[in-house]
């Protein structure tokens, strides 16, 4: 391209807006040129975030200081109920990507039930495409506002959707054992995030009641085109960043872990951030850390007919800003993984 994508954050000073800033000071075709906050407008980069010091970045502005004329594409990293009021009033020549739940679901009223208020945008959702890259690449590629998934549910559809589209995996008793560095929970002070709540420990959250397993079954369920429940348990561990998901499975007659290993081979050949791994080889979250890649494995269950399938990702990177990147990129006619080929950082 020979002219550079003019780029806005909205709420830049939370974590996902800080890993969409590191992911985009490195993409050749961007320009960051404004970067948006509330109680920290007025501040420059370095004050909010010293490691993103020294890179040219402009500094922290109202939102309503921003002249959108000379802006291509907006990332609107704001709090969940917070997106579908701002991104109802941005002007309609911006492309939109919103890492928030606020345009996730396709029924308003599911996510009025689970989000506890009513959808402020509705006349907008019909127009959201869901960010999943490597399942909706066509859809995202015309889109204007972009979706993007949560954390786990990204976790937990690149590996199923394409094994519950195929029938190869049965969707009664799908169980999900997922896990999360404390970073998922965003930057705002929390006590339950303090470092003596969580560190040393691990303990389950959102029990079922948790949103992300409706969006997880949304996605599941267009997949396999009927409705489909899932047992989904979230769980705390004392890191910064990751996702393991432990998914269990019962397999359709006469498949087993080698003939889903296989599928999913084939089905993410053309994949460059989704990598299946080798028989026995169990992903680990430190494989994924600051980089847009998924890791799958697949193992055979003790329990005859069933299997259990592992996938981790980096969940500010593959699970929030760097999947988001990566649907600017389809969006802007931008080659998929430029600005996103991240190595992961070890150990």
């Amino acid at each position: 391209m020979s002219d550079k994508v003019k780029v806005a954050i909205v709420g830049a000073s939370g974590y996902t807006g800080a890993e969409t800033m590191r992911v985009l000071i490195n993409h050749p075709h961007t320009e960051i040129v404004a970067l948006t906050a509330d109680r920290k407008a007025g501040m420059g980069i370095g004050e909010v975030y010293s490691h993103l010091e020294g890179f040219g970045l402009p500094d922290m502005v109202k939102l309503d200081e921003v002249d959108w004329s000379e802006i291509d594409v907006a990332f609107c990293c704001l709090p969940h109920g917070t997106s579908q009021e701002t991104i109802r009033e941005l002007p309609s020549h911006l492309k939109i990507i919103d890492l928030s739940a606020d345009f996730r679901f396709s029924d308003v009223e599911t996510y009025a039930a689970l989000y506890g208020h009513e959808h402020y945008a509705p006349e907008l959702q019909s127009e959201a495409a869901y960010g999943l890259t490597e399942i909706n690449r066509e859809q995202i590629a015309k889109a204007r506002l972009v979706a993007c998934p949560g954390c786990y549910p990204t976790s937990v559809q690149l590996p199923l959707v394409p094994l519950v589209e195929s029938g190869k995996v049965l969707t009664e008793d799908i169980i999900i054992d997922s896990k999360t560095g404390v970073s998922g929970a965003g930057r705002a002070a929390k006590e339950g995030m303090l470092f003596s709540e969580v560190g040393e420990g691990i303990h389950a959250y959102g029990v079922a009641t948790h949103r992300h397993g409706p969006e997880i079954e949304q996605g599941l369920g267009k997949a396999a085109g009927r409705d489909v429940i899932v047992n989904f348990t979230p769980h705390l561990i004392p890191m910064n960043r990751g996702i393991l998901s432990s998914i269990y499975v019962k397999v359709a007659e006469g498949e087993s872990a080698d003939s889903l290993r296989t599928h999913l081979d084939d089905f993410y050949k053309d994949a460059p951030f989704v990598r299946i791994a080798a028989k026995g080889v169990s992903p680990k979250t430190r494989d994924v850390r600051g980089s847009n890649l998924c890791v799958i494995s697949v193992f055979e269950d003790r329990v005859p007919g069933r299997v259990i399938v592992l996938s981790a990702i980096d969940n500010l990177t593959k699970g929030s800003s760097g999947q988001a990147v990566q649907n600017m990129n389809l969006m802007m006619g931008i080659e998929e993984t430029i600005g996103l080929n991240l190595v992961p950082l070890f150990p």
